[in-house]
């Protein structure tokens, strides 16, 4: 089966780069991130899925200069605290 895709300018950059990366022709780098793609919305029902979702996405470590998280989060809350609204 055949299928024509429009895509936005920049999305279609990003893909032909890609396969160019990869060594691949446009048409089959498509195929196969099709062939891989994750649900639209997955089913989370426990916090365990949504740790694998974030595992999945690549947000489990994509902040490496967060070195201790709870410390983060507190720093994070008091300024949340101190913040005003105009």
């Amino acid at each position: 089966m055949g299928i024509t895709l429009k895509l936005p300018e920049e999305l279609a950059s990003e893909l032909a780069a890609e396969a160019a990366r990869m060594g691949l022709p446009l048409a089959e780098y498509a195929v196969r991130v099709l062939a891989t793609r994750q649900p639209v919305n997955p089913a989370i029902k426990t916090g365990a899925d949504l740790v694998a979702y974030w595992q999945r996405e690549g947000l489990v470590g994509s902040r490496p200069d967060i070195t201790d998280s709870q410390q983060y989060a507190r720093e994070i809350r008091a300024k949340a605290e101190r913040r005003t609204h105009d």
